[in-house]
C-alpha cells in the first residue's frame, strides 16, 4: 500500500493521423497559448499542438493564474486563438486537505483565464475529470449525465468548468480520466517503481474507471481545436478497469515478478473519497464522427514500450 512515485522519461511522441481522426490538419496555423505547460499534459499537449501552430508554453513561472492582472495583461499582450488551460492544482488528496489553495487554482484561475479570453476574443479550451460525477451510476457517464462530485479536487474542477462555460462565449470541456504520460508522475510511474523494490502491492479493486495516455488525449485536444468544436466532450482511452486490472497489466507489459494483490478500499483509507465507479462514456465524439481513441491496453503498451 505504500505510496510511491517515480518519473518514466519518454521522448515526444510525433502527431500522426489516426484512423480515430476527421482533420486533416490543414488549416492555417493559429496562435495557441497553453497553461501548465510543464505539467504532464502540458508538455505533450506543446509537442502536439506544436508541429503545425504557433504555440507559447506557458509554465508556472511565466504565468500564475491566480494573480487576475497578470492573467489579463499576459493573454492581451499574446493575443490567441486558442488557450489551453492545462493548469491545474491536481493532487485529490491534498485539495481535501488545502481547500483555499485548490479553490485559487482550480475555479479562480478558470475563472481568470476566462475572463481575459472573452476581453481579447480567444477561445479556451478548458481540462476536466471525471471526479466531477459521484460514481454511484451502473453505466458510463456520458456529457449531460448528472454531476456530483464527493470529493473537494472534483468540486473545484466543476466549479471551473461552470465559470469557462459561463464567462467565456467561445469554449471547449474536455473531461478526461487517469491519466498517465510522460515527464510527470502518476499511477503507472508509480507502480512500476514499487514493482522493481517489492515482491508484492496491494492495489484497491473495487474503483473503476479509464486510464488515459495525455499522447493520445493531446491528438483528439489537436483534432477538436482545429474542427472548432465547443462544449463539453469526455475524451478517455477505450475500456475500462478497477485499479487493480491496471496495475497487473503494468507488471505483466513490464515482465516484473512482483505479485499484485486485490484489496478493496476501505483498506486503503485516504484524505478524499474516491467514486467508486467513474467511466466516462466518449459519446461526443462518436456521435459527432470523431469515434473513440484506442483501448487503454493498446495505449498503455505503447507508452511503455517506447523508447
Amino acid at each position: 500500500r505504500q505510496e510511491t512515485t517515480c518519473t518514466i522519461t519518454r521522448k515526444c511522441i510525433a502527431t500522426e493521423k489516426k484512423p480515430w481522426t476527421i482533420s486533416n490538419y490543414s488549416q492555417s496555423p493559429m496562435r495557441i497559448v497553453i497553461t501548465g505547460a510543464q505539467g504532464m499534459l502540458g508538455r505533450d499537449l506543446t509537442c502536439v499542438f506544436g508541429s503545425h501552430h504557433n504555440v507559447v508554453a506557458l509554465s508556472k513561472k511565466d504565468l500564475d493564474v491566480t494573480v487576475t492582472s497578470q492573467v489579463r495583461n499576459k493573454l492581451q499582450e499574446l493575443k490567441p486563438d486558442w488557450i489551453l488551460h492545462a493548469a491545474a492544482f491536481t493532487n485529490v488528496d491534498a485539495a481535501e486537505i488545502q481547500r483555499e489553495n485548490t479553490l485559487k487554482v482550480n475555479v479562480h484561475g478558470a475563472r481568470n483565464v476566462a475572463q481575459a479570453a472573452a476581453r481579447c476574443g480567444a477561445s479556451v479550451l478548458y481540462y476536466s475529470t471525471d471526479y466531477v460525477f459521484s460514481g454511484q451510476a451502473k453505466t458510463p457517464y456520458k456529457e449531460d449525465s448528472h454531476t456530483d462530485p464527493v470529493n473537494y479536487y472534483g468540486f473545484s474542477k466543476l466549479q471551473g468548468e461552470r465559470e469557462i462555460l459561463s464567462l467565456c462565449p467561445s469554449n471547449l470541456i474536455i473531461r478526461t480520466s487517469w491519466l498517465f504520460g510522460s515527464e510527470g508522475t502518476h499511477f503507472v510511474s508509480a507502480i512500476a517503481k514499487a514493482a522493481k523494490e517489492k515482491n508484492q502491492l496491494e492495489v484497491v479493486k473495487d474503483q473503476r474507471g479509464k486510464p488515459t495516455w495525455t499522447s493520445d488525449l493531446a491528438k483528439m485536444s489537436r483534432n477538436l481545436v482545429e474542427n472548432k468544436a465547443t462544449g463539453i466532450y469526455h475524451v478517455t482511452n477505450s475500456g475500462d478497469c478497477s485499479w487493480f486490472e491496471f496495475a497487473c497489466d503494468i507488471v505483466r507489459i513490464l515482465n516484473l515478478p512482483c505479485k499484485i494483490l486485490p484489496i478493496n478500499t476501505g483498506q486503503y483509507p485516504r484524505p478524499a473519497k474516491r467514486p467508486y465507479y467513474s467511466v466516462l462514456e466518449n459519446h461526443g465524439l462518436k456521435k459527432d464522427g470523431y469515434g473513440e481513441l484506442r483501448s487503454w491496453n493498446e495505449a498503455l503498451e505503447a507508452f511503455l514500450r517506447t523508447p
